[in-house]
């Protein structure tokens, strides 16, 4: 359950940071309130997953691959095209994804 938990996370992270670009300051109403109640499922979300995912391991899996789903989000609905190197970074980021939560014994309690 902890890892579904932080799957719904990443998703309403994504999400809540694709409208944040799109709220252009919090000047626009629907997309800043889109924000708002995502980081809100987000947080509650991951909150649920430190039941049974270490901190770490969470936080890790959380953030390694909300960066590379945001990138994505970016050259797609905002057409933000990163360079070579940016993607040979997220490509090792996507590595240490894979291995913390398919090969490292501290994955779950």
């Amino acid at each position: 359950m902890g890892y579904l938990y932080l799957a719904i996370a990443i998703v309403a992270e994504v999400i809540a940071t694709s409208a944040l670009n799109a709220s252009q300051g919090f000047t626009r109403l629907w997309p800043s309130t889109i924000t708002v109640i995502g980081y809100a499922i987000a947080f509650y979300a991951l909150s649920l997953t430190l039941r049974t995912v270490p901190m770490g391991i969470a936080y890790a899996v959380w953030a390694g691959t909300g960066i590379v789903l945001i990138a994505l989000a970016g050259l797609v609905v905002f057409d933000q095209k990163p360079d070579l190197p940016a993607v040979v970074g997220m490509g090792l980021i996507v590595a240490g994804v894979v291995l913390v939560t398919f090969v490292s014994k501290t994955s779950s309690h």
